[in-house]
């Protein structure tokens, strides 16, 4: 048996993670899937087109289509496999697209883990760091608009989630300073609220961090019970 079989021989939940912009080899991403595969996940990550060793252009559709193509083969490697859909900050969007489209095709995604996600591209692009540092700039604000539209750029976890039936856990720190916490408390209400009206049994938790802790946006790996935290959602699924 070679390495790639004895991969998937197993019933391990396999996590993904989807990474935001720049490369799966930043700091955070790596001390992550380090804590993951440490639990004895199966960890596949990759880099978005046009990032890292990746090329290609970089848009929504592209994103949303790399994520499914991952999916789609580690589950043709062992049907049996659980796959949970990781998401943190810009791929949170490309994790909800990518579950969406999943349910829709009659193969939902196992589970999904959305970490300081945010509510659509327009809104957190808005309030980014960067942003207010040029919005004293005659019409910078509707150049970035004009840009998001043109491209067809969404990433409406919002929207996503008020369909998504996949079973849910939001990871969110208090003191965020990219994502605001208040986003992540919204996305929880906009899933719990959606499940309750059409009655969807799939589970919906949402995991805080407070702001003393200094988790911020990209620090949650730093949680001494974190990979306790997953495991326990993870598990509770497969009861």
């Amino acid at each position: 048996m070679n390495a790639r079989e004895r991969l998937f021989v197993s019933y391990f939940s396999l996590l993904f993670f989807m990474s935001h912009f720049n490369c799966r080899a930043k700091k955070n991403r790596v001390e992550l899937l380090k804590l993951l595969s440490a639990a004895d996940y199966h960890v596949l990550s990759l880099d978005y087109r046009g990032f890292g060793d990746s090329s290609g252009e970089p848009s929504e559709a592209g994103l949303t289509s790399d994520a499914l193509y991952l999916y789609q083969w580690v589950k043709q490697q062992n049907r049996e496999s659980f796959v949970c859909l990781w998401g943190h900050s810009l791929g949170s969007g490309v994790v909800t697209n990518a579950a969406v489209r999943l349910q829709e095709q009659g193969s939902p995604a196992d589970a999904v883990v959305l970490e300081g996600p945010y509510t659509r591209m327009r809104e957190v692009v808005a309030i980014h760091p960067l942003t207010k540092l040029y919005n004293f700039l005659p019409g910078f604000e509707s150049l970035i608009w004009h840009i998001l539209e043109k491209n067809n750029i969404e990433f409406a976890n919002d929207k996503n989630l008020k369909t998504l039936t996949s079973p849910l856990l939001i990871l969110h720190s208090e003191d965020d300073n990219i994502v605001p916490y208040q986003m992540g408390l919204k996305l929880h209400q906009i899933s719990v609220q959606a499940r309750k009206e059409h009655d969807i049994d799939a589970p919906v938790e949402m995991v805080s961090y407070a702001a003393n802790l200094g988790y911020s946006h990209n620090r949650i790996y730093l949680d001494p019970n974190l990979a306790n935290v997953v495991r326990g959602f993870l598990q509770r699924l497969r009861q």
